[in-house]
């Protein structure tokens, strides 16, 4: 499946947030952000819940239980924002 231009949006901002060696367009939609996928981690997460806070007025909290949910993959990371966004 194609990703979406709000999910390219969101790839772009955890590539400059993170300042990885990646391209946005290379990261798959459904592809997992932690472990086997993008390689994320704990730290990785925080930067990410700053950015988004700051760019859509989503707050992400450390310790949310849905985390993991949230951020399985980008695709449920940009679907979680554009649920919870409270600016354009």
């Amino acid at each position: 499946m194609q990703t979406t231009p709000f999910e390219q949006e969101v790839a772009q901002l955890i590539v400059e947030a993170l300042n990885l060696e990646v391209k946005a367009e290379e990261i798959a939609a459904e592809a997992p952000l932690f472990g086997e996928g993008l390689g994320l981690d704990s730290i990785d997460v925080l930067e990410i819940s700053l950015v988004v806070g700051k760019r859509y007025g989503v707050q992400l909290r450390a310790d949310d239980q849905d985390n993991t949910k949230t951020f399985a993959s980008l695709r449920a990371l940009a679907a979680y924002i554009q649920q919870h966004r409270t600016s354009a």
